[in-house]
């Protein structure tokens, strides 16, 4: 087992001006809600080796550019980490709580130790505090903000990720007056609580907008994940039935930027025609012209029309 390190104080009381340098190297925000600012800000870094730090389970950001984690490689080789890590302690190593860009770009580099501000947090806290500070400092790709917005709530309201959804569900419902109000109130209170800190998008829009993201077809999904795609022209991508039209239809928006409007008639012209769908028009239509007819004052054609009707409705009680 490794010793604890003990954090060591600087004597000094003013701080430097921050710089272009250490800006780069994905600065924590100015506010969270959970991150104590003089602890989190450097006042009290410690160097510990990186193979002493290890991942969350849960951590709300997977893909990372590699444009710009090469570039932050080369910044960690040149200057080094000049923004503390935060970690928590767990058993006889450190659990990683915000910084996971340079933690990554620091094990490129080949850096052996690592500064990091040490912090006692619940599980509760450190995924609520590693989701804020991402969505504060840069959008996260909406995949895995749904999902690490889904853990949040699944732990903050001690159950799983369909247990929320189905909450969620519920609480559109009851709001519609679809359902009795049966939500207990402190789960209502604690979900726009939640939604309120993250301040990006609201239980509803999450509900309806970003949770179908996660039954798109797997190739759809992982170039969304991936930033390849927006997820308004995923979810359109993803109404091709046929894999190797989806396929190629989704190759060729990433290759040539298709918009939106273009990716729509694409889908359009791939949909399989609906008979039932045109059956339903022209007895729509029918209707609508009938209606405006002057068959109503013509005896004769009243007679045909029941004539008409009188074989729709034959047809129509038929079990065949």
């Amino acid at each position: 087992m490794n010793p604890r390190p003990t954090s060591q104080r600087t004597t000094t009381k003013t701080r430097k001006p921050r710089t272009k340098k250490e800006d780069s190297q994905d600065v924590a925000p100015a506010t969270t809600q959970l991150a104590d600012k003089k602890e989190d800000f450097g006042f009290a870094a410690t160097r510990i080796p990186l193979d002493n730090i290890v991942m969350p389970a849960t951590q709300p950001r997977r893909y990372f550019t590699p444009k710009a984690m090469q570039s932050l490689v080369e910044s960690v080789k040149r200057d080094g980490i000049l923004m503390p890590l935060l970690v928590r302690p767990v058993g006889d190593k450190y659990e990683l709580v915000a910084g996971e860009r340079r933690y990554k770009a620091a094990k490129d580099a080949g850096l052996t130790e690592v500064p990091v501000n040490i912090k006692q947090m619940s599980d509760s806290q450190a995924i609520q505090y590693a989701l804020t500070e991402n969505l504060q400092r840069e959008d996260l790709n909406p995949v895995e903000e749904t999902e690490g917005i889904l853990d949040l709530l699944a732990l903050r309201l001690e159950t799983d990720r369909e247990g929320v959804i189905s909450l969620l569900n519920k609480i559109a419902k009851v709001r519609r007056g679809l359902a009795d109000n049966d939500v207990r109130p402190e789960d209502l209170l604690l979900v726009e609580e939640i939604f309120k800190s993250i301040g990006r998008i609201t239980p509803e829009a999450f509900r309806t907008h970003r949770l179908p993201l996660l039954k798109l077809h797997i190739d759809i999904l992982e170039a969304l994940r991936s930033g390849q795609i927006e997820y308004t022209k995923a979810r359109e991508i993803d109404k091709v039935s046929s894999d190797s039209d989806r396929i190629e239809l989704l190759e060729a928006a990433i290759e040539h930027s298709l918009s939106l409007s273009q990716i729509r008639e694409q889908v359009k012209a791939l949909q399989p025609p609906s008979k039932s769908g045109d059956l339903q028009k022209l007895l729509e239509k029918t209707y609508k012209q009938v209606k405006k007819s002057k068959v109503w004052s013509n005896p004769d054609k009243q007679e045909k029309l029941k004539s008409l009707l009188a074989e729709l409705q034959g047809l129509l009680s038929t079990e065949d």
